[in-house]
């Protein structure tokens, strides 16, 4: 749980960069890739990323610049990254303009449970984490080159002089 806006800024900083790297290695083909009939393909799942920061928020009162939680997934894959860019842009604009760090201690309702707003933040963060791995896994099978996020994916050691990892 964060319980200091500075901190949560940072954290928010480095996962929107590195789901902007996710997305902007999607490829207008790539969207309808999927593991499986009747799951997400590539495209709604990113949508879904885009679309839980204006839900969340939304739960905890706050009104966000950019698409809306119930949104349609666009067409392109441009407006899913400028999606992203609003919603993204927007929650850390309002966060750090309008709250301080007590802010963060205040209990919502949210998913029948009780949530500080701090927590909803790390959750929000959690969640882009656990779809944008989801995601890198739906790329591979797209034939698509993965970005390293949390390191270097396979492909990048070489650009950092090392072996890739054994399989």
């Amino acid at each position: 749980m964060f319980t200091r806006i500075t901190d949560f800024s940072q954290h928010w900083k480095h996962h929107t960069d590195a789901t902007k790297k996710v997305f902007s290695a999607l490829t207008q083909e790539s969207l309808s890739e999927q593991v499986a009939d009747e799951h997400r393909n590539l495209g709604r799942m990113a949508w879904h990323v885009v679309t839980t920061i204006p839900e969340m928020a939304e739960a905890i009162g706050m009104k966000l610049v950019g698409p809306g939680a119930g949104d349609p997934v666009p067409k392109s894959i441009e407006d899913i990254r400028k999606g992203y860019d609003a919603a993204a842009r927007s929650l850390q604009e309002q966060v750090e303009k309008n709250w301080n760090d007590r802010t963060l201690e205040i209990e919502d309702d949210l998913y029948g449970q009780k949530w500080k707003k701090g927590m909803t933040l790390l959750v929000l963060i959690q969640h882009e984490v656990h779809h944008r791995g989801q995601m890198t896994v739906l790329m591979r099978q797209a034939g698509l080159k993965v970005p390293g996020v949390m390191g270097p994916s396979k492909e990048e050691w070489v650009n950092i002089g090392m072996k890739a990892p054994e399989i």
